[in-house]
């Protein structure tokens, strides 16, 4: 699954240092093969160079990365080398659980497990999370130790914690124990909003929508003596589909520039225009203090409302600094929107050649141009405005990423790839960039291979980010290896509620021959996102419907 938005810049990792020489040959390469995306290989020599060395980091380094390429054996090997030279610790406890659960060996899990829960560091719980979340392969057999753990009242009483391992259970799909735990819950904080947020998130996830919209209302009724709970209040009726009431619920409290700001965007998804001319109203009669931002927000406002004239106004009194530039790009956008397209485009124009301008904002400015031409069809205009931006800011990493994801859109692979190792060449451990590169080879060529060693890399700096997850998933499923295909995908899904992956879920049961299954997931991708490209073209594919 490709990243949206601009690319993440990480600092360069650096190997541990070994000890002595005589660890110095497989250690490096160890590094060589980790940047090459060849996890199994790293593993291997980072486990001989601690055997030689009797270095516990990087015993801890072999483990993490032979848990990554999914090396069970190596992965023990190298927690057998770490347990004997370092002292006990959150990160070896975690490990031995995560081993334990993928071993399916319950009852070690579980000590590793409560001894992480009672561990006097506050962070212990967290670590358990990760190591439960990621450990099993078998959803069952994690819930199981969750369940013991529930059972020998091992489980932390902080709420914050409670809370997590309650959303544990709800992504393992097992509601008893969601039940239950969310019932400790309620026993021990009755009183508390984040409670009835919590048994309304739960129930929106498990798809009953009236459910969750009995425990928000409850929560609404008596929102003025829990101030604190608006924001998230709101975000919980978002999230259920009903913007207008995570707007209403918004305009029940203080009002200032960001909350107006959500109410705008709030009232613009459910194209309630009525409810925003008021608020463009309530936000007028508020303009006494010349605040630039309120001023900004006010033309965009008008801009949605389409009282362009307004919106000008309004933009062209924003004086100064950043927010001076930001306006005038909106500016840009209202002129085109006006059909004053020539004029939009050179204000753009002259935005790109202003000296004075941040870089941020003159980067912006290109690509806000590529964006107009790609609304009028003008793909040339679309790929002229970013080699121009290229041409002025050469290494500039979001303009090549945009492009990257532009010819894969148009179905230029050679030339997305080629912007993408430009992109790597620039910044190696980009992030965004190794996973694009990595599912684009996944999805449109058949190098596989080469995509599971980027896709790979971009897992070792985000391990729980849910589009690399996505896309590792996909190479398996390209790889012809269904089953584990199959849980990296699930996994991707629980973490979020996306259409393209809910439609490799599907792709990937129905070649299985799991077509009822498959079914029930492509309809969760059309109620996603029906007009999804990843969704038609799987039922394309599959022959699973038009």
């Amino acid at each position: 699954m490709l990243l949206a938005g601009a690319p993440l810049l990480l600092q360069a990792r650096t190997p541990p240092q070994a000890a002595g020489n005589v660890a110095l040959e497989p250690m490096l390469a160890g590094e060589f093969a980790l940047q090459a995306g060849k996890l199994d290989e790293a593993a291997k020599y980072y486990l001989e160079a601690a055997r030689k060395s009797g270095d516990v980091g990087l015993a801890e380094r072999a483990a993490r990365i032979a848990l990554l390429a999914n090396d069970d054996h190596t992965a023990n090997q190298a927690l057998a080398l770490w347990k004997r030279g370092a002292e006990p610790s959150l990160a070896l406890s975690a490990t031995e659980a995560t081993l334990a659960l993928r071993g399916r060996h319950a009852g070690t899990a579980a000590r590793s497990l409560e001894a992480l829960l009672r561990d006097p560091d506050p962070r212990g719980w967290r670590y358990a999370l990760i190591a439960l979340s990621a450990g099993g392969k078998n959803t069952a057999a994690t819930a199981g130790v969750l369940q013991t753990l529930r059972d020998r009242g091992a489980l932390p009483k902080d709420m914050n914690a409670q809370l997590a391992f309650a959303g544990l259970a709800q992504r393992l799909q097992q509601q008893s124990l969601v039940d239950a735990l969310v019932q400790d819950i309620v026993a021990a904080h009755p009183d508390e909003p984040r409670v009835q947020l919590l048994q309304a998130s739960l129930a929106r996830e498990a798809g009953d929508l009236d459910g969750a919209r009995k425990q928000l209302d409850a929560l609404r009724n008596r929102i003025d003596e829990i101030p604190q709970a608006r924001l998230p209040l709101a975000g919980e009726y978002e999230a259920l589909g009903d913007a207008a009431t995570s707007a209403a619920v918004l305009a029940g409290g203080p009002q200032n520039t960001q909350t107006r700001a959500l109410r705008a965007a709030m009232l613009s998804r459910a194209k309630d225009d009525p409810g925003l001319e008021k608020l463009y109203a309530e936000m007028q009669a508020d303009n006494a203090v010349p605040d630039q931002r309120h001023r900004l927000l006010l033309g965009q406002v008008a801009e949605t409302l389409k009282k362009y004239d307004e919106a000008l106004q309004w933009y062209d009194s924003v004086a100064g600094g950043n927010l001076r530039d930001i306006a005038r790009l909106r500016r840009a956008s209202t002129l085109h929107a006006m059909g004053r397209k020539d004029e939009g485009f050179a204000a753009l124009r002259a935005l790109q050649n202003d000296e004075d301008a941040e870089g941020e904002v003159v980067r912006d400015a290109y690509l806000a141009e590529a964006e107009l031409h790609r609304e009028d069809g003008d793909e040339k205009g679309e790929f002229d405005a970013y080699a121009r931006g290229l041409a002025a800011m050469p290494d500039e990493l979001a303009i090549l990423y945009t492009r990257a994801l532009a010819w894969e859109r148009v179905d230029q692979i050679d030339r997305a790839e080629a912007d993408l190792r430009k992109l790597l060449v620039i910044e190696p451990d980009n992030v965004a960039a190794l996973n694009a590169l990595g599912y684009t080879l996944a999805d449109r060529t058949t190098r596989y291979r080469e995509a599971l060693e980027l896709i790979d890399r971009a897992r070792v700096a985000e391990p729980g980010n849910a589009a690399i997850i996505d896309s590792h998933g996909w190479v398996l499923y390209r790889l012809g290896r269904n089953e584990e295909a199959l849980v990296q995908l699930e996994r991707a899904f629980a973490l979020n509620k996306d259409a393209e992956v809910a439609a490799h879920v599907a792709e990937v049961l129905w070649v299985m021959g799991r077509k009822d299954e498959a079914r029930k997931w492509f309809d969760e991708a059309r109620r996603i996102d029906p007009d999804h490209r990843a969704l038609k073209r799987a039922l394309e594919k599959t022959g699973a419907g038009p």
